[in-house]
């Protein structure tokens, strides 16, 4: 049976849908969809995009990274995305590719349907959808079954496989009744990074305070940092949007001297533009930093530097970057922002 609220008995077979399917709204602009994919790096390295408006995300293997359920997931990226774009995202969660996409299409109240992986889960969200709600399959195909009398996918998964195959084809046939049956034998395949990663630091109230601001942007700084390290890339630029109390955006972006994974030029090509839009007595709702135009780090030259103070500070970069990798994200981070926790 399918649901957006698994019940405790059904708890186990939920934790085991973890495909997650997501629709941007039609005609949703690429740049706007390109921020969606970034909402989805921080979640899981197993992203597969879909152009122009869907992606994949595999959360098996960050579950227990998380403390989260896939259901958990999937309303965290929508709230996340929404926050972020102001896009509503329908997300459907279940054990397979076509399944999950089938259930994104037909999402609850709330934007999201989690089909559990049991057979009554699966049998009781499928087969009473019409036999064009089958995802993958085509309107002629569609046309052909109904003239055999084949209205819903639950009637598509009973038929014979043979009286299928002879209708349909013998592969095309074998498919779309396997995924009538909720069977996809696909992996999530992660596809190239994007060109630009970002982190928000949202606040609990409009910002007057230019030294709370720029604690938030060297928060973000530090995290998209490690990000890139970890991924072995480097940014070209750094782009900073401030989200005003009137929901106006200020964006600006600079050109870094050099490509660079180093949290600390982040932080003050970020802090540069900051300086730069003379705000005063301005109320910030929140704060943008996105690394752009990234290259892998391998075609950068590393600079080599006679400041000792700064290879000093690169150094003790690489070992909290250890550190965290050992102990878990923000194990270590800079005494400017003990206590704090990102948004």
């Amino acid at each position: 049976m399918s649901t957006t609220d698994p019940a405790p008995e059904r708890e186990e077979a939920a934790r085991r849908a973890t495909v997650l399917h997501l629709r941007v709204p039609p005609g949703t602009p690429h740049p706007l969809y390109r921020s969606v994919l970034e909402v989805l790096e921080p979640i899981s390295p197993t992203v597969q995009v879909i152009p122009p408006g869907a992606a994949l995300i595999d959360v098996a293997g960050v579950l227990r990274l998380h403390h989260r359920t896939p259901y958990e997931m999937a309303e965290i990226i929508r709230l996340r995305a929404a926050a972020m774009t102001g896009l509503p995202l329908h997300i459907g969660v279940a054990a397979n590719w076509a399944l999950a996409a089938t259930a994104s299409a037909h999402p609850g109240p709330n934007g999201i349907r989690l089909v559990a992986d049991s057979p009554a889960a699966v049998t009781a969200f499928l087969h009473p959808l019409p036999i064009d709600a089958l995802y993958g399959i085509g309107r002629r195909q569609a046309e052909t079954l109904r003239r055999y009398g084949i209205h819903h996918i639950g009637t598509l998964a009973a038929v014979p496989a043979t009286t299928i195959q002879r209708v349909l084809g013998g592969r095309d046939g074998r498919l779309l009744q396997q995924r009538a049956r909720g069977e996809d034998h696909r992996r999530v395949a992660p596809t190239v990074l994007p060109r630009s990663t970002s982190e928000t630091r949202a606040f609990e109230h409009d910002e007057l305070d230019p030294h709370v601001v720029r604690t938030a942007i060297l928060d973000a700084a530090v995290t998209l940092g490690a990000r890139l390290r970890d991924r072995g890339q480097a940014a070209t630029a750094v782009e900073l949007q401030l989200r005003m109390s009137d929901r106006s955006l200020l964006t600006r972006s600079r050109k870094l001297p050099s490509p660079t994974a180093h949290s600390a030029d982040l932080r003050d090509c970020a802090y540069g533009i900051f300086n730069g839009h003379h705000l005063q007595r301005a109320r910030v709702r929140a704060v943008t930093v996105r690394a752009d135009q990234l290259l892998d780090a391998d075609r950068v030259a590393e600079q080599i530097s006679l400041d000792r103070t700064e290879e000093n500070v690169r150094r003790i970069e690489n070992a909290i970057d250890r550190a965290n990798r050992r102990f878990g994200a923000g194990s270590v981070l800079p005494a400017a922002l003990a206590g704090r926790r990102s948004a």
